[in-house]
């Protein structure tokens, strides 16, 4: 074998190396090594702007500093009045996204899976996604009061249209070779939707998912500025109406966290259902 041909075989073996799939001890090492990547980014502006304002180059006044943010999350905790509102928004996502999500993953199997009812439900529920999400406000509240009803409505409407599209999408993306193996081996409906269709869905529709939660979180804001005495969002309203920019942002950041591990859970959970994947890279 020549100089070249020898080269060549070996950049086309490193080429394959690089795109393997990692071993479960790469995976391990490169996911712990993540987690601490992942705290570089937030903790570096932290202590910048804090020795910014330690050392008088900011003033600090509309945007305090991480120890007096950590302050005013500390003492909200102590009094207890952190778990309370975080315990409220936690719920009213919760139930709005299980509404939600069940409301699109049933609307959205049967889209993409009948053309007849694509037609007859896709063009209402699109001219309804592009309605602004604060417009809903002042009908929920005619319809359902300032309670937990329609505060539950917006954000399950939030959940649903992600969701709704993710399914729809997945389903009508799947390979039709697969289908077309599966009436190969003569398959029944049933068969193939368990062992074909869903595990080709199962993917996308964990995004799906996890975009509905994501924007149930978002939704929960406008939901809590419907009168909340309870919640984050109540929090953002006390903290801007008291002229209070710590509250504010310890808020936002209670807000970052719940949502940050509502997802990672949301993300666990759905682990062993998409283990079958062998993938180069690692889905976000």
């Amino acid at each position: 074998m020549t100089g070249n041909a020898v080269s060549q075989a070996w950049s086309s073996h490193e080429g394959a190396a690089a795109l393997a799939a990692p071993t479960s001890t790469e995976k391990r090492r490169v996911f712990d090594w993540r987690i601490l990547l992942g705290f570089f980014l937030p903790v570096a502006i932290a202590l910048l702007w804090e020795a910014a304002v330690t050392f008088g180059l900011a003033e600090g006044r509309l945007v305090p500093p991480p120890s007096r943010i950590i302050a005013m999350l500390w003492g909200l905790a102590q009094t207890g009045e952190l778990r309370t509102h975080a315990w409220m928004t936690l719920w009213r996502v919760l139930v709005g996204f299980v509404i939600g999500s069940l409301s699109g993953i049933v609307l959205g199997a049967l889209s993409g899976s009948s053309k007849t009812m694509r037609q007859l439900l896709d063009p209402t529920l699109q001219a309804l996604r592009a309605i602004p999400s604060i417009a809903w406000v002042p009908l929920f509240i005619l319809w359902l009061g300032i309670f937990e009803a329609s505060k539950v409505a917006l954000i399950a409407i939030g959940v649903f249209f992600p969701v709704y599209l993710g399914i729809a999408g997945a389903i009508l993306s799947v390979d039709r070779k697969l289908v077309e193996v599966g009436h190969v081996f003569r398959l029944s409906r049933v068969q193939l939707a368990r062992r074909i269709l869903l595990p080709a869905v199962l993917p996308e529709a964990v995004i799906a998912l996890r975009s509905g939660l994501g924007l149930g979180f978002m939704f929960v804001v406008a939901a809590e500025f419907m009168g909340a005495s309870e919640g984050l969002g109540y929090l953002l309203v006390d903290g801007q109406q008291m002229g209070k920019p710590d509250q504010i942002l310890a808020a936002i950041i209670a807000f970052a966290l719940l949502g940050k591990t509502a997802d990672s859970l949301l993300v666990v959970a759905a682990k062993p259902l998409v283990r079958w994947q062998d993938t180069v890279r690692e889905r976000l």
